[in-house]
């Protein structure tokens, strides 16, 4: 998606401030399924302030035509909520200036490296974060992460990718899907990793990137935020995060962990065909497969115990 020009971008920026000057806009990395621009504006009393232009790309919008409304409707949501988000600042489903949706959101002044070096503390306020969001009542649109799930496992992929043991992972989740529902409905992000996290002098200043938002069990975020911390931080990070979350939401209500082998094994099936496109060297892309496998293996043996309780 091509970055509109000078002029177009001007007019989208005082949809929000009339008389506003656009001094600049450059695009913002993390737009992988979305275009991401951040425009700087000066306004009439002499401040300059920078805000955040969110397009959806064509799969998203097949997906779902809504999806910035629906998204400018959940950030409000997070606001109120008091969820580290960006805040919500115009909605455009006009077609006037840009052929598309779009949404302005406020700026995060911050950085996905910019996070505490101690790693009980940057799990901590990870948990705390995810806490927050599984805080907030799931909203009517939003799609049911389960029927999501198990339409990722049942999709056919002509060549299974067998070195991450593609083909088990598969016959393990149909085997035993859907997990047992014990834990009642909540908001989810639905892409909780190290990229969606922004920080500032070692403090989380928001969680970004909604877009794959839904409603389901907060097992389904916990399995692939501790996956993703997992392959990017090793295992200590994973226990970190994990005893963090369950004493933040134990507060308010305790966690079924029951079913987390079988969310985990579909949080490992979600990312493997996209695996060689992420831009590793060989050497990052062979310790990341390594870690993968040992996790599946671990997950699958867990999940097969499971289902044998299951039926006991």
């Amino acid at each position: 998606m091509q970055v509109p020009d000078h002029a177009t971008l001007e007019r989208v920026l005082r949809r929000l401030h009339p008389d506003a000057r656009l001094l600049g806009a450059r695009p913002l990395a993390g737009g992988v399924s979305a275009q991401v621009v951040a425009l700087e504006a000066a306004l009439p009393d002499g401040r300059t302030e920078t805000v955040v232009l969110r397009r959806h790309g064509a799969a998203d919008l097949a997906r779902d035509p809504e999806i910035a409304a629906h998204e400018f409707r959940l950030l409000q949501a997070l606001q109120a909520a008091g969820v580290p988000a960006p805040a919500p600042l115009h909605l455009d489903t006009s077609g006037t200036i840009l052929p598309t949706p779009w949404l302005l959101q406020g700026f995060i002044d911050g950085d996905t490296e910019d996070g505490p070096a101690d790693l009980d503390d940057r799990m901590r306020q990870i948990a705390r974060a995810l806490a927050a969001i599984h805080r907030v009542p799931p909203l009517p649109f939003l799609p049911r992460q389960e029927a999501q799930a198990a339409a990722l496992i049942a999709r056919h992929r002509p060549e299974p990718d067998e070195s991450l043991a593609e083909p088990r992972l598969r016959a393990a989740l149909a085997a035993h899907w859907p997990p047992p529902r014990r834990n009642p409905p909540v908001l989810l992000h639905g892409d909780v990793w190290p990229g969606n996290l922004l920080w500032r002098g070692g403090r989380l200043q928001a969680v970004v990137d909604w877009e794959d938002a839904a409603a389901g069990d907060p097992l389904a975020d916990l399995a692939n935020a501790r996956l993703e911390l997992f392959l990017a931080e090793g295992g200590e990070a994973m226990a970190a995060l994990t005893r963090s979350y369950l004493a933040l939401t134990g507060i308010d209500r305790a966690v079924d962990l029951g079913a987390l082998p079988l969310w985990e094994l579909w949080a490992a099936l979600r990312p493997i065909a996209g695996l060689p496109g992420w831009g590793l060297n060989p050497a990052e892309e062979r310790r990341l497969r390594r870690r993968y496998v040992n996790v599946l293996i671990t997950d699958e043996t867990l999940a097969e115990r499971l289902a044998e309780d299951g039926e006991g």
